[in-house]
C-alpha cells in the first residue's frame, strides 16, 4: 500500500501540467488629437452565432466621481447589447481602471475562469473599443478552443485600435 502510494505521489510531481493558454495584445495608439481622452474598452468571447459567452475585460473610468464613467459604458455599443447592460459594475477579475498609450496584454489558462470550463469548440474573440470625441471600433477573431496546436491571428486596427493579437497555446 505504502509502495503504491509512493508511485502516485512520484507520478503526480514528476512531470509538470501545462495549461492550454490563450494571449491577448492589444495595442492602444498613440493619436495626434486636440484632446485626448484614453479609450473605453471591452474584450468578450462569444459564438459564432453571437451569442455571448463571456467577458474578459472591460477598461473604463472607474475613478471618476460617482460612478461617472459607468454612464458612458454603453459607448461600446455591440459589448453593450450582447452583456454589458445586464451587468452590474464593477465585475471582480473583468473591470478595470482605463489604459495608457502602449501595449497591454491578457492571458488567461483553461485552469481558471472562464476558460476552465469551457466546452470545447468554435468561438470569437472580440474586442471594442471606444474614445470620447473619438471613434469606435470593433475587431474579431476566431479559434478553436481548446487549441490541438500552437496558433496566432493578428487583426489591425484603423482608428482607436492599433494591433491586436491572439495567442494560443496548447
Amino acid at each position: 500500500m505504502r509502495h503504491r502510494l509512493l508511485l502516485s505521489l512520484c507520478a503526480l510531481f514528476a512531470a509538470p501540467a501545462f495549461a492550454a493558454e490563450l494571449e491577448i495584445g492589444l495595442e492602444i495608439p498613440r493619436l495626434e488629437v486636440a484632446e485626448y481622452h484614453r479609450p473605453y474598452v471591452a474584450v468578450w468571447l462569444q459564438r459564432p452565432d453571437k451569442t455571448h459567452v463571456a467577458d474578459l475585460a472591460v477598461w473604463y473610468g472607474m475613478k471618476m466621481k460617482n460612478n461617472k464613467g459607468e454612464k458612458w459604458l454603453n459607448s461600446l455599443r455591440q459589448w453593450w447589447q450582447i452583456s454589458g447592460r445586464h451587468l452590474d459594475m464593477p465585475v471582480d477579475g473583468v473591470s478595470g481602471a482605463t489604459r495608457p498609450v502602449g501595449e497591454h496584454h491578457l492571458t488567461f489558462s483553461d485552469d481558471r475562469p472562464p476558460f476552465k470550463d469551457l466546452p470545447a469548440g468554435e468561438y470569437h474573440l472580440m474586442v471594442e473599443v471606444a474614445r470620447q470625441g473619438g471613434k469606435r471600433e470593433l475587431l474579431g477573431a476566431a479559434f478553436t478552443w481548446p487549441p490541438a496546436q500552437a496558433e496566432h491571428f493578428q487583426a489591425q486596427g484603423q482608428l482607436e485600435l492599433g494591433a491586436m493579437t491572439l495567442r494560443l497555446t496548447p
